[in-house]
């Protein structure tokens, strides 16, 4: 199905990856959305590609550790097609430790990270290695896994729009479908799907960061306090996020980023005095299961869901398009347990 013509619906993170490996293996591709590229989720700040940790392993960790190893390729070849930045490296992570209990624990994940990752990445087990540059930790040990890597989300998706671009794709306001159409738009989708359905498919979970002037652009991200830091590529540091249920306004601001900048700057003493240069809010999609929801739409033949991204999404991102893709141009379906459409409606 080389010559496939594909719309795809949605210029998140999802829709432009996926229409970038069709369009890659030679399907003609048109990307609609009213609202324009990173519009909601996708536009955010933090960009945390962090991993599951590897103990009681199941098909949606090796799902995201396949790619997390594909994600250097992946925004290489993007860059060097669109000539933008997507600020993704794999800069690693160090995560304070606690007590005695809490280095057992990550001792033990030290081990089982040897048999489940082999030799592509390592979870380590030290000394705090720089303590201008780390959360506080009261046994002065720390954990540092060399497989978590860092995005700009926001610049990410305009690497993709860039890359597109390049191949003759377009992001269109409107437009309609065609043969084959895959829906990969976010809240708005998932809101969509509960209306036709009796119980709940998915929902928006509010999310605050906020975006700090501290520059260390190769230092490793921080994962203390249940706070993502991410040091990014351009200069700016990150610090997110809230997981709010409930909410009054989707995309406000309020008293809880307040708190979630503080808990951070109280735990990693280097963010004490970098100011706050903006602050973010908005709604990320979370199905049911919380694993993203892939595949062929039931009853509307043609039709296909790529959904579900949640906090992970830009992680999953590679590996999401190059399986989409599969099964749509060669018919290999490789969509993992538990990741089905069917599961969550």
């Amino acid at each position: 199905m080389a010559t496939a013509e594909i719309t795809v619906r949605g210029a998140g993170i999802f829709g432009l990856s996926i229409a970038w490996v069709l369009r890659a293996r030679g399907a003609s591709v048109q990307v609609i959305d009213p609202h324009g590229p990173a519009a909601a989720a996708s536009g955010g700040i933090v960009g945390a590609l962090a991993p599951h940790v590897p103990e009681n392993w199941n098909p949606k960790k090796q799902f995201q550790l396949d790619s997390l190893l594909m994600a250097k390729g992946f925004w290489a070849e993007v860059e060097a097609a669109g000539g933008q930045p997507s600020g993704y490296g794999r800069t690693g992570r160090c995560q304070p430790i606690a007590d005695d209990a809490a280095l057992a624990l990550a001792q033990a994940r030290s081990a089982s990270a040897q048999t489940l990752w082999g030799d592509a990445a390592t979870w380590t087990v030290r000394p705090v290695a720089d303590p201008h540059w780390a959360a506080h930790s009261p046994t002065g040990m720390e954990i540092h896994d060399t497989l978590s890597g860092r995005i700009h989300p926001r610049q990410s998706c305009m690497a993709l729009v860039a890359a597109l671009a390049a191949r003759g794709v377009e992001i269109k306001p409107e437009g309609k479908d065609t043969d084959i159409t895959i829906h990969a738009t976010g809240v708005a989708g998932l809101e969509a799907l509960n209306a036709g359905h009796s119980r709940l498919v998915g929902a928006g979970i509010k999310g605050q960061a906020a975006l700090l002037d501290l520059a260390l652009p190769d230092a490793p991200q921080l994962f203390a306090d249940t706070l993502h830091i991410i040091p990014h590529a351009d200069g700016t540091t990150a610090i997110g996020s809230t997981t709010e249920r409930e909410f009054a306004e989707p995309t406000g601001t309020d008293a809880q980023l307040d708190d979630i900048v503080a808990r951070a700057r109280a735990a990693v003493p280097a963010l004490a005095d970098a100011p706050v240069i903006a602050r973010w809010a908005g709604l990320r999609p979370r199905s049911r299961s919380r694993a993203p929801m892939l595949g062929a739409w039931p009853d509307r033949p043609g039709h296909f869901i790529a959904n579900g991204g949640f906090k992970i999404g830009f992680g999953m991102a590679p590996k999401v398009a190059t399986t989409m893709a599969d099964l749509i141009l060669d018919g290999r379906d490789t969509i993992p347990p538990g990741f089905e459409v069917a599961a969550s409606l």
